[in-house]
């Protein structure tokens, strides 16, 4: 059974701004957003045959939503490679996909203000539904070029190693 320690003097909850995405052991570069980690359950309804007036529920099937990755656009080509795996333009018959590595597991950081790591997600067998290379441009504006990632996932959890940091505090002078 895993033992979870209480930092007894945070009353905050963390903040949504410190983040790291890692995939294949690499941090990448450049994650600027993350959509929302979100299951759903179906709810299956049924009634017992002596009981005509009311309903019972239970859990059905599980659905993981996808999860959209964004970064502004550099020469960094790792979103573009992954996307690739899943259909290759002009690869050549029976090359399109690549089957072998197309699904990857990543990993979600996220950190207090003073930079610890607070939590992580493991995501699973993910693959690229969705790439945008470019923006929409328009010469009269004045915003970052951002690409994204859409993932599908087979679920995910979070990694119990993962304890409450303890909490720095500056020393008093003498």
């Amino acid at each position: 059974m895993a033992q979870f320690t209480v930092n007894a003097q945070r009353f905050d909850p963390y903040k949504n701004f410190k983040f790291r995405v890692k995939w294949d052991g690499d941090y990448v570069a450049g994650v600027s957003k993350v959509s929302a980690l979100k299951r759903t359950t179906e709810v299956v309804k049924h009634r017992e045959g002596g009981d005509p007036s009311s309903s019972r529920k239970s859990p059905g099937r599980t659905e993981f939503e996808a999860v959209t990755l964004e970064r502004g656009v550099t020469h960094d080509k790792r979103f573009e490679q992954w996307a690739n795996k899943v259909w290759n333009f002009g690869a050549g018959l029976g090359a399109e996909t690549s089957l072998q590595d197309f699904r990857k597991d990543i990993i979600i950081e996220v950190y207090n203000e003073a930079g610890q790591l607070a939590i992580a997600y493991t995501l699973f067998r993910c693959w690229v539904s969705e790439f945008q290379a470019l923006p929409d441009l328009d010469a009269n504006a004045n915003a970052v070029a951002i690409q994204h990632l859409k993932l599908e996932n087979e679920g995910w959890v979070r990694d119990t190693s993962v304890v409450e940091p303890a909490e720095l505090s500056f020393a008093e002078p003498a």
